[in-house]
């Protein structure tokens, strides 16, 4: 029997997914908790612990990231799968980096839903089109590497400051406001990053920010 917690803040949710879980064969929800400090507080007061967190990101008093987090250090043999209404590539990154071990957008149909549990269960990740073999390799693995780290001494000031804007959600044209600069100017430092440091996607541009420190998450 595969254990399974359940951690958001939308109580209705959580109630459906429960049922659900419960009716796959294999599967129980031994715990539900509206945010990370609930899950916590109910691991103390439980004798079975979870193999895999079913795990929202936005919650209040202790978020998704922050509870990753908690289990990358304190359970490392649990597994979580984020599932959130976040379809944000910076959001995706971070919660990997915090060990999730997949993400999956809550309007999913049920046989996908199941698909990542197995997944999850039997092999340790679910891969999907916003997880990429690739990206899962350069975050969960820390000697991996992406970028020339030696070209980082050959960035300007701006191309710095504009490494930093890129790991917002931010588009390119408010990046630009927000640099008050002109969106063609942005565009060549965007260019210039690309070929400095031989990356060609804004994701590859944020994970060598987060890998070499320019942002902290």
């Amino acid at each position: 029997m595969t254990n399974v917690a359940l951690v958001d803040d939308h109580e209705l949710l959580r109630t459906g997914l429960a049922s659900m879980i419960n009716s796959f064969e294999g599967y129980k929800v031994i715990m539900e908790a509206g945010n990370g400090k609930e899950f916590i507080e109910g691991l103390k007061s439980s004798k079975i612990t979870p193999a895999i967190v079913l795990l929202d990101i936005n919650m209040p008093m202790m978020d998704g990231f922050e509870t990753a987090e908690w289990i990358k250090l304190n359970m490392p043999d649990t597994k979580v799968l984020v599932l959130s209404m976040l379809e944000n590539d910076i959001a995706i990154i971070r919660m990997l980096k915090n060990g999730a071990r997949g993400y999956l957008l809550k309007d999913s149909k049920p046989k996908i839903f199941k698909q990542a549990l197995e997944n999850i269960r039997d092999t340790g990740y679910f891969i999907n089109e916003l997880v990429s073999d690739k990206l899962m390799h350069y975050i969960s693995n820390e000697d991996s590497y992406i970028g020339d780290g030696a070209a980082l001494s050959n960035l300007t000031e701006n191309e710095t400051i504009f490494l930093q804007w890129i790991c917002s959600d931010k588009t390119y044209k408010e990046i630009a406001e927000e640099m008050h600069i002109s969106p063609r100017t942005v565009d060549t430092y965007r260019d210039n990053l690309f070929k400095k440091l031989d990356i060609k996607t804004r994701v590859g541009l944020a994970i060598f920010a987060i890998k070499h420190g320019i942002v902290s998450i």
